[in-house]
């Protein structure tokens, strides 16, 4: 345990000592964070609705369960083909 928590020790020290000696670093993580930040809450929220928001748990395992057993009577765009033609 002891050689694990050196090596832990180590890779913080180096992160630390890395992100203190930056210049352009700071500013760059922070707008990757702003970005991640508007991919995954505002777009989310706003323009991608749940696909199976409103259903029952029984009636979220039937809508799965159709799909897995018989995709052909579903839209081509909506599963993924796997038959060689």
């Amino acid at each position: 345990m002891g050689k694990l928590k050196n090596t832990l020790i180590s890779v913080w020290e180096l992160y630390r000592d890395g992100f203190k000696n930056m210049t352009w670093g700071k500013p760059l993580w922070g707008l990757i964070i702003l970005k991640v930040f508007i991919m995954f809450a505002i777009l989310r929220v706003f323009f991608f609705k749940p696909a199976m928001a409103g259903l029952t748990d029984e009636q979220k395992s039937e809508q799965v369960g159709s799909h897995l057993t018989s995709p052909e009577k579903f839209n081509n765009k909506d599963t993924l083909n796997l038959n060689a033609d």
